[in-house]
């Protein structure tokens, strides 16, 4: 079992990690304004079940494969940034309808959803993220080391999962009013898809 010092000084980290704005936060606040807070929620939700994809990985030993192989590392980081500029393009290039009061909302929670653990799992920095920073809170001494990696592993996708929730309750308000006002709709697509080509920008230029 992970002893208390350790424990606390892990969730002090990770607290500050997860509400720095970050990739994930950026994803979740574009899905919960252009579509809803229940979309942003369940952005959030997809962004930390690819966190816990990542937590199984770096257990097995997967995230290890990835720090190794220089080509597979280049491999994963690009296919991720293609399919972010293929978001983004997509927001760009969707016209807002001309009926706000009739319109849908532009994507369903469970599509932004698969969406999102698509993305997460995409992205070899975080691979290589719980790779680093998960066994430098685990001393054999307290126990198991699998269990403590996977105690960490949960306490992050929780804590991450807590602060996606909180940006995506924030914007979905703010996304509210912006779907009321047709003028700054028309332009709401094209700032989305410009946040997701940033974020394949940002991740294309990763190194190891």
């Amino acid at each position: 079992m992970i002893d208390q010092a350790t424990l606390l000084t892990y969730i002090a980290v990770v607290l500050g990690f997860v509400f720095i704005p970050g990739p994930a936060t950026l994803l979740t606040v574009a899905r919960a304004t252009s579509s809803g807070t229940r979309v942003g929620i369940a952005t959030g939700a997809g962004v930390a079940a690819g966190d816990v994809i990542h937590t199984v990985m770096a257990i097995v030993g997967i995230s290890a494969i990835i720090a190794a192989s220089a080509m597979l590392f280049s491999v994963i980081k690009y296919v991720g940034a293609a399919y972010l500029v293929y978001l983004g393009i997509r927001a760009i290039l969707e016209k807002a309808p001309a009926d706000l009061a009739g319109r849908t909302l532009p994507i369903s929670a469970g599509k932004a959803f698969r969406q999102a653990i698509l993305t997460e799992v995409l992205n070899p920095k975080t691979a290589l993220f719980f790779l680093a920073f998960l066994p430098q809170f685990v001393h054999p001494q307290n126990g198991f080391v699998v269990l403590q990696l996977m105690m960490l592993g949960a306490i992050f996708v929780l804590l991450g999962l807590f602060s996606t929730i909180v940006f995506a309750l924030s914007a979905g308000g703010l996304g509210s009013f912006l779907r009321r006002n047709p003028a700054v709709l028309k332009w709401q697509g094209k700032v989305v898809g410009g946040i997701y080509c940033a974020l394949s920008v940002r991740l294309a230029l990763q190194q190891r």
